[in-house]
């Protein structure tokens, strides 16, 4: 038989470009997704036919347990870092769906803002980074499973973690740090972080910087986060791999960057690049208060490297950005 998966957030920007990668590895899969209404569901339809829609929202409890009871492997990115009904209805699905034996797999989308925790409690908006913000996924694993209840997505995370108490549900939890790229799913194909500043940028003729501009963040390619939920289905089908506690239970918590930038660096280039298209008359950046842009988040993804083979090779952060500008412009009708 086909296994089965049970996939949330296919018409988001991560959900849809997981569904992409996954299909495009394994048409042979049986597919449901979770969307909202027919209305949401219809691009998902026409972009791939064999994907039988599931219809509910993630508040819809009983519905996602009994599609997290029938699949093999759960893949949750529909607001999964956050959403609390959602993730206590998944892990008691999968709990009550498989066994000891035949466990079902969960692969849980959070992300590094959780990292983000102590420049935000201490308010050390645009600060560097201290040697101690720096979360390497393996060498730092029981830190980064302790983490304060008030960072965010901590909450979601102890619900994830606790399903392993469970022998018949196994976790693997994936944190991405800032997302670049445009997606290939069938809804949005746009992240948040960097367009935003694009928008910002070209609404109001500057560049935000959050003063004094030495926050940093690691970053991902959107292309090369859909190859590591391919990775990590097929580790799960995997029985050299399934039984790992190095990549599925308490310990499987991945980290995913290929890169590393300053907001004050991306900033300079969207005004550059702004400029450049004639957008803006001049590259201009300015010093506001951006607290969204202040606070570090540090990760070392040493994990998907050592355990999955998973090898990053899309295009760079500051190479996209030209196509980045141009994508905003074309979206503002400023173009």
């Amino acid at each position: 038989m086909a296994p089965k998966i049970f996939l949330t957030g296919a018409t988001g920007y991560i959900g849809g470009e997981a569904l992409y990668a996954l299909v495009k590895a394994h048409p042979e899969f049986e597919y449901a997704v979770l969307v909202r209404n027919e209305e949401r569901g219809k691009p998902v339809a026409a972009a791939y036919p064999n994907v039988r829609l599931v219809y509910g929202n993630l508040d819809d409890s009983d519905v996602i347990e009994k599609e997290a009871a029938a699949a093999d492997i759960v893949v949750h990115t529909a607001d999964s870092s956050d959403n609390v009904p959602s993730a206590k209805a998944i892990a008691k699905g999968i709990a009550a769906g498989h066994t000891a034996e035949k466990p079902g797999y969960w692969i849980h989308l959070c992300g590094t803002g959780i990292l983000t925790w102590y420049d935000t409690k201490h308010k050390r908006f645009g600060q560097a980074p201290l040697p101690e913000e720096r979360y390497h996924d393996i060498d730092d694993i029981e830190r980064i499973l302790s983490l304060p209840d008030e960072a965010i997505h901590r909450d979601v995370d102890k619900i994830v973690i606790a399903a392993n108490e469970s022998p018949s549900v196994k976790t693997l939890i994936v944190g991405p740090p800032t997302i670049y790229g445009q997606g290939h799913g069938p809804g949005n194909q746009r992240s948040i972080q960097v367009p935003g500043i694009i928008e910002h940028t070209l609404k109001n003729g500057y560049a935000p910087i959050q003063a004094p501009g030495l926050t940093e963040w690691d970053n991902v390619h959107i292309h090369d986060l859909g190859v590591f939920f391919v990775l990590a289905v097929e580790a799960a089908l995997d029985p050299s791999k399934n039984s790992n506690p190095e990549i599925f239970g308490p310990k499987g918590y991945f980290f995913l960057e290929n890169g590393v930038h300053k907001w004050s660096d991306v900033a300079k280039w969207v005004a550059e690049e702004a400029a450049k298209q004639g957008l803006l008359p001049e590259p201009v950046t300015k010093e506001i208060d951006a607290h969204q842009l202040g606070a570090n988040s540090k990760s070392v993804a040493a994990r998907a490297r050592k355990y999955l083979g998973w090898t990053p090779k899309a295009p760079s952060l500051k190479d996209e950005i030209p196509a980045a500008v141009a994508y905003e412009a074309k979206r503002l009708g400023k173009a």
